[in-house]
């Protein structure tokens, strides 16, 4: 599996800061409600970057352990996958929230302006984690060759 890069992240935000955007401009011209998830899925997303960061820290603990025990590798792998899957779920979440926030202050509308900021700062924070922890779980490459037969694996390492 590949790192995931930044670039490729705030072009996602972007991306969704531009179709909240004019998703929001459409409904409220109809007016129609603007779609945005309620404040308790903050909770949630609180829950997942949590657990994550727990996971995380389990193979970041046994990658740092000078005595190494047995890692499920099982486990390791569901926790990369978690970690960024958490971290496009918290960028796409951020550029939503914030094209609509953008929307809404033009009506300085800033009563539910404060519901946005706090799914956008929930966003954030599962993208930071997932960031984190796809970091706990990479392993530095091998210096002695290995048991793959001294094949060139690059300097790239590879995941736990």
């Amino acid at each position: 599996m590949r790192l995931m890069r930044p670039a490729q992240l705030a072009g996602l935000a972007l991306a969704f800061l531009v179709v909240g955007l004019l998703v929001s401009m459409i409904v409220q011209r109809y007016g129609l409600p603007v779609p945005l998830l309620p404040l308790a899925a903050v909770f949630s997303m609180l829950a997942i970057a949590l657990l994550t960061f727990l996971l995380g820290w389990r193979v970041h603990r046994w990658k740092t352990a000078k005595v190494k025990k047995q890692l499920d590798p099982i486990l390791a792998a569901r926790t990369l996958i978690l970690a960024q899957a958490g971290a496009y779920a918290g960028t796409v979440l951020f550029g939503w929230h914030l094209g609509i926030l953008l929307e809404q202050l033009q009506f300085l509308q800033y009563s539910s302006s404060v519901d946005h900021v706090i799914m956008a700062g929930g966003g954030v924070v599962m993208l930071v984690v997932g960031l984190i922890v796809e970091r706990f779980c990479r392993i530095p490459p091998e210096d002695d060759g290995g048991a793959d037969g001294g094949k060139d694996k690059g300097t790239e390492g590879e995941y736990a």
